[in-house]
C-alpha cells in the first residue's frame, strides 16, 4: 500500500491504567513501544505523522522532534482512543488516516497491503480470525462529525461509533500476533517472552514445577505430541538432578521429541552424543533439525517459562498452568489440563 497521501494517527493516550506505568516508554527489545511504532512508521513516507496523546509530556515531546510527528492533545480527557481518533481526523491534511495504537509491539504495516480504501465507506477495519482490529484502521477526516457526537454522547466504544457511518470490515490472512497489544502485566509477560525467542535462532520454552506430583512429564509428553500431529519437531532437555544412571528411552517413552538431553549436575547425555558439563542454553545450540526447544526443569532456567501447579510471580512465567486457576491480569493461568492453551501460548512465545 502507498501511505504517503495517508496521515498516520498513533493513538497513545498514556493511561496506563492496567499497567500501573507508562507502557509508551516500556522498552521491549531496544527502544520503547511508541518509539517502536515510530521508527517503523517513518520508513512507510506518511503525509504526516500525529502523535494522540491525552497530555504533553517531554518524553513524547523529544519523540516528537526526532521523528518528525505532530502531538494533538486530546480536547476530551479520559474518554479514551475515540478522544484521540477524532481529534486527529479535525486535523489531519489529508482525506484519509490510519488510527494505529501504540501499545502492538509485533505491528507490521505491510500486513495491511491488502486493504483496499473504498470511495463509498468513511472506515475501513481489518480483521483477523474474525477479530475487528479498529486500531489499525483506516478512517475518513468526515467520519469526525460523527465520533464527536458520540463523544457528546458520552459513548466511547470506537467500534460503536464505526457502526454510525458506512464502514467495510476486511478479513486479513495476517497472524494476529502482528496487533497483539499490552494492554496488562501477563501481556507485557507475554510480548517479552516472544520477543526473547525472536532473538533466537531456535526457540526455547522452560517447562517448570516448583514441587513435586504435579505430573510434570505427561504435560510435556501431551505437548510434544500434539506438537509432531502438526509437524512441528520438538528438541528436548530434561532435568535429573539426582542420578546419571538412567534408561534414556524411559524417560519419555512415548514421546515424539526429535532429541532428548538429559543434564545433572555431573554432565549431560543425548542420544548417541556425550559432552562435558554444559548450561541449557550451551546444549540448546547443539540441537538440530528441530523447530523448538522445550527444557524440563525443576526452576526456570532461561525466559520464557511455563509454570506447573504454582502461581509464580516471576518476570520469567509467561503463563501458569494449575488446578483451579484464577483470573489474574498479573499472569495468564489456564487449567492444568488445558492443552489447547498451553499449544496456543508456546506457539504464541515461538512461532511468527
Amino acid at each position: 500500500m502507498n501511505f504517503e497521501k495517508i496521515s498516520l494517527l498513533i493513538i497513545a493516550g498514556g493511561k496506563s491504567s492496567k499497567l500501573g506505568k507508562d507502557k509508551r516508554f516500556l522498552k521491549l527489545g531496544e527502544v520503547g513501544m511508541l518509539e517502536s511504532i515510530l521508527q517503523k512508521a517513518v520508513k512507510k513516507n506518511f503525509a504526516e505523522i500525529f502523535l494522540c496523546v491525552e497530555k504533553e509530556i517531554l518524553p513524547v515531546q523529544i519523540l516528537s522532534w526526532r521523528y518528525d510527528a505532530k502531538i494533538l492533545v486530546d480536547k476530551i480527557q479520559n474518554f479514551g482512543p475515540l478522544s484521540g481518533l477524532t481529534n486527529g481526523l479535525k486535523k489531519i491534511k489529508t482525506d484519509w488516516a490510519l488510527a494505529v495504537s501504540a501499545d502492538m509491539p509485533f505491528f507490521d504495516f505491510d500486513a495491511l497491503d491488502e486493504i483496499k480504501i473504498l470511495s463509498r465507506v468513511r472506515a475501513v477495519i481489518p480483521q483477523v480470525g474474525g477479530k475487528k482490529q479498529p486500531l489499525a484502521g483506516f478512517y475518513h477526516k468526515a467520519a469526525a462529525k460523527i465520533f464527536q457526537d458520540e463523544l457528546n454522547n458520552n459513548q466511547t466504544k470506537i467500534l460503536m461509533a464505526v457502526e454510525k457511518i458506512t464502514h467495510k470490515f476486511i478479513e486479513l490472512a495476517a497472524d494476529e500476533k502482528i496487533f497483539f497489544n499490552v494492554k496488562t502485566r501477563a501481556d507485557l509477560r507475554l510480548a517479552e517472552g516472544r520477543l526473547k525467542n525472536l532473538s533466537r535462532k531456535v526457540p526455547i520454552i522452560s517447562i517448570f514445577a516448583p514441587k513435586s506430583n504435579t505430573d510434570k512429564p505427561i504435560f510435556i509428553e501431551k505437548l510434544i505430541e500434539k506438537f509432531s500431529a502438526e509437524k512441528i519437531s520438538v528438541g528436548l532437555i530434561k532435568n535429573d538432578a539426582e542420578k546419571f544412571n538412567f534408561d534414556v528411552e524411559k524417560i519419555f517413552k512415548n514421546s515424539c521429541a526429535k532429541n532428548i538431553a538429559i543434564v545433572n549436575p555431573k554432565g549431560w547425555f543425548m542420544i548417541q552424543k556425550t559432552e562435558q558439563r554444559e548450561d541449557y542454553l550451551s546444549i540448546a545450540e547443539k540441537m538440530d533439525s528441530v523447530d523448538l526447544i522445550l527444557i524440563e526443569s525443576h526452576t526456570q532456567k532461561t525466559e520464557p517459562a511455563l509454570s506447573l501447579g504454582e502461581v509464580i510471580f516471576d518476570d520469567k512465567v509467561a503463563a501458569i498452568f494449575k488446578t483451579a486457576p484464577e483470573s489474574s491480569e498479573e499472569v495468564l493461568q489456564f487449567d492444568l489440563d488445558d492443552l489447547d492453551s498451553a499449544i496456543k501460548i508456546c506457539k504464541f512465545l515461538a512461532f511468527n
